[in-house]
């Protein structure tokens, strides 16, 4: 069943106007009927079973057959800090990201990322990656999508984790798988974490210094070396594993 999203304002006592760019995806790309059944978030705990009721030109009807709360999202609101990589690697972290229950994602302009991006190339991206949230949202059932950030400097991304209970970072010179468990198993379902992820070349060596002076826990993903596009989605999947009710 296929799901979308409205703004609150958007739910009337038994219906639901769809508007924007999915009355063309109903329309067009999916070729939906009247009768067809749906599901719609408003970025609540709400979700909403529909049939589809009436096609008008610019909004799609969408009657209320049932609301029920929705419990897909995890307890602990994920923050995924990830330093720029080369190529669409990002389009893929984010899409990966989303699908495993990540809050919202910050991109983060390291030292040594070779990646740099301004003005409008810059807003050309965050929209790219906006819309690929959203999809991946659609098709994970999640009841919101998640924001994809502004560039942040790493000096603004250690501002804005400040105020998580708990922030992670990957780093090759952490201690033992032992230290690592017991960080992950001493963190309680509602708390909100941050996970910093370096580029390609990995953190500078300040930056981490900085990153523990603002009480980061640096810990290990075992004894292989993963890629910049594996890592902060390996701490994810644990993450998830370890706060799903």
């Amino acid at each position: 069943m296929y799901r979308f999203f409205v703004e609150p304002s958007q739910v009337e006592e038994t219906v639901i106007r769809i508007c924007g760019s999915d009355v063309n995806h109903i329309k067009n790309v999916l070729r939906m009927k009247t009768g067809e059944e749906i599901l719609i978030s408003t970025g609540e705990t709400m979700e909403y079973t529909c049939y589809i009721e009436e096609f008008l030109e610019d909004e799609v009807t969408a009657h209320i057959m049932y609301a029920q709360e929705a419990g897909y999202e995890l307890s602990s609101k994920i923050y995924l800090f990830q330093g720029l990589p080369k190529s669409d690697k990002m389009e893929w972290i984010i899409q990966k990201a989303v699908e495993l229950g990540v809050h919202q994602v910050i991109p983060v302009a390291t030292k040594r990322a070779v990646v740099r991006l301004e003005g409008k190339k810059e807003v050309n991206k965050q929209r790219r990656w906006q819309a690929i949230s959203e999809s991946a949202a659609k098709q994970s059932k999640r009841m919101y999508v998640p924001e994809v950030s502004h560039v942040m400097s790493f000096k603004e991304a250690l501002a804005y984790a400040k105020n998580l209970d708990v922030i992670l970072l990957p780093y090759e010179r952490a201690k033992g798988m032992q230290e690592t468990k017991a960080i992950i198993n001493s963190i309680k379902p509602g708390q909100s974490i941050g996970i910093f992820i370096g580029p390609e070349g990995g953190f500078d060596e300040k930056e981490v210094e900085q990153s523990m002076d603002e009480g980061a826990k640096a810990i290990t993903l075992g004894k292989r070396i993963l890629r910049t596009e594996t890592a902060g989605l390996t701490v994810l999947s644990v993450l998830m594993f370890a706060l799903e009710e």
